[in-house]
């Protein structure tokens, strides 16, 4: 494995894992053998990365989060302090289950509040918000923001994390960044 990221001494590493040119791993960590993390990743304290998680470039893992097998995580993606995935959708400690581990895509440049909850099986689009402690239990469109237990969508999001209010026109625009956004039946897309 090449010297190419740091990985602090506390942290386990099994071979196979890939891990990307300029990332960080922290206190107490383990990435399992199989996965791949990109490039300028960090990896926060007390985090598990199972076999064949996949992680983007620039994705932050905040402390105490697992990355159970079957989930994917696109580039820019920021998963808060203690939030979770699950992998299966009927668990027993019992019944061995790894068979039907469910899949769950996390689009580009997605955040996810600290102690959110993500029940396997459910996508997120690129952009969404994910609020402090929300339960996501059906799929997140790109660009939304959805909060509470059940997580329900409560408006729309920017690229730079501003809640954005469309006008009759069905535009909008975010404040920070100037770029401009389209709601065209239900669906948000950048136009400028």
């Amino acid at each position: 494995m090449a010297n190419n990221f740091f990985a602090h001494t506390t942290a386990v590493i099994d071979e196979g894992a890939q891990i990307g040119e300029g990332t960080k791993i922290w206190h107490f960590s383990h990435i399992m053998p199989n996965c791949k993390i990109g490039n300028h990743c960090n990896i926060g304290q007390n985090v598990v990365i199972s076999p064949e998680v996949i992680l983007g470039n620039n994705v932050k893992v905040q402390n105490n989060v697992s990355i159970y097998t079957g989930v994917t995580c696109d580039d820019d993606v920021f998963l808060g302090p203690s939030m979770v995935f699950t992998n299966v959708i009927n668990p027993r400690s019992a019944v061995n289950r790894r068979d039907q581990y469910a899949k769950t895509h996390v689009g580009r440049g997605v955040s996810i509040g600290a102690n959110a909850t993500i029940v396997c099986g459910n996508n997120i689009g690129e952009f969404a918000f994910i609020g402090a402690g929300a339960v996501v239990t059906k799929e997140v469109p790109a660009f939304a923001l959805v909060v509470g237990n059940p997580a329900k969508q409560t408006g729309w999001m920017s690229e730079y994390g501003h809640k954005l209010s469309f006008n009759t026109e069905g535009i909008a625009e975010c404040p920070e960044s100037g770029q401009r956004y389209e709601l065209k039946k239900g669906i948000v897309s950048r136009i400028s």
